[in-house]
């Protein structure tokens, strides 16, 4: 893989997060403005970006491929969950659940899915989109749990079905089972409006960091703990459990890639609403996601020239 590229990907990374983060600190986007990013990124871009990633005609090898992707996605979640229950059992209860949520449920959706798309195109995001399924499931079953007790199945199951991504993926799905082309103006509306999700969701992510009141806090040797599990423990154990099992490069590459993105935003969200500990999580999103600049990219050369040898 042309190393420039990766090198161009990392600088749009820290260009984008520092574009958040300054109009954070300058008034520019207020704590409404992060809110409607937010809503604007799960109800219309990452759905968009989705649908416009099912863009082959269905077949039975893609559905045995999806099965695939669909399993090792989940052994990659439950060794997510594994991991979650005894790499922290020293720390004090409140930054336990946090870190525990947090290994859980990475950014994959608001992060992954952009840098998939950017290094490996719309099939890559079909791959993926397939592959965000379990830990949907998990982020609304066991990670809440994490914080609370476990909801009722019909509620997870409910939550889960109608999310606006996982809709996506069934309006994808029936995209490939059409006899038909959708119409020129509409699939260009809709992978132009798809387009906006890598540029909206660094800012975003460049808004908390802009909300650190002082930044050297965020570096501790939990945090330098965790950091390493969730970016590089995580990809490892899934490239090689993938590779293992004889997948194809392209659906390993995307499961790994996604198994190493930072904290979701979801962990201060769900800490502040549950009586964890807010700041905390928000000091574990801002440093998995700054580090995650450098591993990114360092995992986008290995997969990309493993995808290519």
């Amino acid at each position: 893989m042309d190393i420039t590229k990766i090198l161009n990907l990392q600088c749009i990374l820290f260009i984008l997060i520092a574009t958040g983060t300054v109009a954070r600190i300058k008034g520019i986007i207020k704590s409404d403005g992060k809110k409607l990013l937010t809503d604007l990124l799960i109800y219309i871009f990452l759905p968009c970006n989705i649908i416009s990633s099912f863009n082959m005609k269905f077949n039975t090898s893609i559905l045995i491929k999806f099965a695939m992707i669909l399993i090792f996605a989940t052994l990659t979640q439950i060794v997510c969950m594994i991991l979650s229950k005894y790499a922290f059992r020293d720390v004090e209860e409140r930054k336990r659940k946090v870190l525990e949520y947090a290994t859980i449920c990475s950014n994959a959706a608001f992060l992954g899915l952009p840098i998939v798309d950017e290094i490996f195109g719309l099939e890559g995001v079909m791959y993926a989109s397939i592959a965000m399924v379990p830990q949907r499931i998990v982020m609304w079953s066991s990670g809440i749990s994490c914080f609370t007790k476990k909801d009722s199945f019909g509620k997870v199951f409910k939550r889960v079905a109608l999310h606006p991504c996982i809709v996506a993926v069934y309006i994808g799905i029936l995209k490939m089972f059409l006899p038909f082309d959708i119409p020129g103006p509409i699939n260009y509306s809709i992978k132009t409006i798809g387009g906006c999700t890598l540029t909206t969701s660094m800012i975003l992510i460049g808004t908390m960091l802009g909300e650190m009141s002082n930044i050297r806090s965020i570096f501790s040797k939990l945090l330098l703990k965790y950091t390493v599990i969730r970016l590089i423990i995580i990809p490892f154990f899934s490239m090689i459990i993938c590779s293992l099992a004889r997948l194809d490069p392209l659906s390993v590459s995307v499961i790994a890639i996604l198994s190493g993105m930072p904290a979701g935003s979801t962990t201060a969200i769900l800490a502040s609403k549950y009586d964890g500990d807010y700041i905390f999580a928000s000091k574990v999103i801002i440093f998995s996601t700054v580090l995650s600049i450098l591993t990114i990219p360092m995992w986008s050369v290995i997969f990309k020239s493993y995808i290519c040898k």
